[in-house]
C-alpha cells in the first residue's frame, strides 16, 4: 500500500502540467462550476475561452475574469445543437493556435418524477451531456496529438455513477458521459492526452435557480435547493474547482468530489441492493407526481416558495450571487 501511494505521488509530480501560457476551453463556463474552474485555471496562468448560450452571462463572466487579470475569450453557442461542439473547438484552435485543456462542463438539470419526464427531456440531456462532449473531444484530439499532448476533463456527476431518484434524464446522460470518458482515456494515453472523469457530489454553485423542475415544481425546487445548501454534505465551488484543476494538471484518471459522494460510490460497489433500498426510501419522501400540469418544466426562478429561498437555502443564494447565477 505504501509503495502504491509513493508511486502515485511520483507519477502525479512527473505529469503535472505548468499552466502558464496554456489555452483552455470551458463549456458552460459563464457561471457556476465552469466559472469557478475558469478562475482557477486563469489564476495559474492559462488563457481561458468560455463557451455558453447566454451572451449577457458571458459578458459578465468576462468582466469578472478580466478584473482578476485573467486572459479570457468568450463564444456564444448552444451545445444542444449538433455541430456546435466541433465549431467552438475549431474556433479556439484558429484563434489561439492550439488547445491544451478542454473542460466539458456544460449541463442541464431536469428534476422531477419519471412520470413527468418525456423523450424530449432525455434527448436534451444526452445532447448536452454526451453528444456535445463527444464532438468537442473528437475535434480537439487531432490538434492535441499534433502538439504533443493535452488534457481533457469531463465533468460528470455522482449521478453518473449512482442513480438518483427524480433525476433520471440527468443520471442516464451522465452515466453515458462517464463511460465515454473512462473508455477514451485508455486509447488517448498513447498520444499523451490524459482524460480525467470528474464525479462531483453536491456543490454550492447556485445551480438550483437555473435548473428545471417538473411535477410539484415548488416542492422539487425546495428539496433540491435545501440539499444543495447543507454545509457538511456540500462543497464550496471554489474549493471543488481547485481539486478539479489539480486533477487536470496531473492527468488523474478520476476525481470524486465530496466525502458523501465517495461513500456513495463505495457503498454502491459493495452493496448495491442496500443503496437501491435507500433510493426507494428517499423517493418516498420526495414530492409525488401531480396532474398533467406537472409535465411543464419551470425554472428555479419560477418555483420559489416559503422554503426556498429561506434561511435553509442561504448558502445556495450566496453561491448564486458569487458565481454569476443571478
Amino acid at each position: 500500500m505504501a509503495g502504491a501511494a509513493a508511486f502515485s505521488a511520483a507519477w502525479r509530480h512527473a505529469t503535472r502540467l505548468d499552466l502558464h501560457g496554456r489555452t483552455a476551453l470551458i463549456t458552460g463556463g459563464s457561471r457556476g462550476l465552469g466559472l469557478a474552474i475558469a478562475r482557477e485555471l486563469g489564476r495559474l496562468g492559462a488563457h481561458v475561452t468560455l463557451a455558453a448560450r447566454d451572451a449577457a452571462e458571458l459578458d459578465a463572466a468576462r468582466e469578472d475574469l478580466e478584473a482578476r487579470g485573467i486572459g479570457v475569450s468568450v463564444l456564444v453557442c448552444d451545445l444542444a445543437e449538433r455541430g456546435e461542439g466541433r465549431r467552438i473547438v475549431e474556433h479556439v484552435i484558429a484563434e489561439r493556435g492550439r488547445i491544451d485543456i478542454l473542460v466539458n462542463n456544460a449541463g442541464v438539470i431536469q428534476v422531477g418524477p419519471i412520470e413527468h419526464m418525456h423523450t424530449a427531456d432525455f434527448e436534451e440531456a444526452m445532447d448536452v451531456h454526451f453528444w456535445a462532449p463527444l464532438q468537442t473531444m473528437t475535434a480537439a484530439m487531432p490538434a492535441m496529438k499534433a502538439q504533443g499532448g493535452g488534457r481533457i476533463v469531463n465533468i460528470s456527476s455522482i449521478g453518473g455513477k449512482v442513480g438518483v431518484a427524480h433525476l433520471v434524464p440527468y443520471c442516464a446522460s451522465k452515466f453515458a458521459l462517464t463511460g465515454l470518458s473512462s473508455a477514451t482515456r485508455g486509447e488517448l494515453a498513447k498520444d499523451n492526452i490524459w482524460v480525467t472523469t470528474v464525479a462531483p457530489g453536491l456543490m454550492r454553485t447556485g445551480s438550483p435557480f437555473n435548473a428545471w423542475f417538473k411535477g410539484d415544481h415548488r416542492g422539487e425546487f425546495a428539496w433540491f435547493t435545501v440539499s444543495d445548501s447543507l454545509p457538511l454534505l456540500t462543497i464550496d465551488a471554489a474549493r471543488a474547482a481547485r481539486q478539479i484543476v489539480d486533477a487536470c494538471r496531473c492527468g488523474d484518471a478520476e476525481l470524486v468530489v465530496t466525502w458523501p459522494a465517495k461513500l456513495a460510490v463505495i457503498a454502491n460497489a459493495i452493496c448495491p441492493s442496500v443503496v437501491a433500498l435507500g433510493m426507494k426510501i428517499t423517493n418516498g419522501l420526495l414530492p409525488k407526481p401531480v396532474d398533467a400540469s406537472g409535465d411543464r418544466a419551470r425554472s428555479g426562478w419560477q418555483s420559489l416558495s416559503e422554503w426556498a429561498p429561506s434561511r435553509l437555502t442561504r448558502l445556495t443564494e450566496q453561491a448564486a450571487a458569487e458565481h454569476n447565477q443571478m
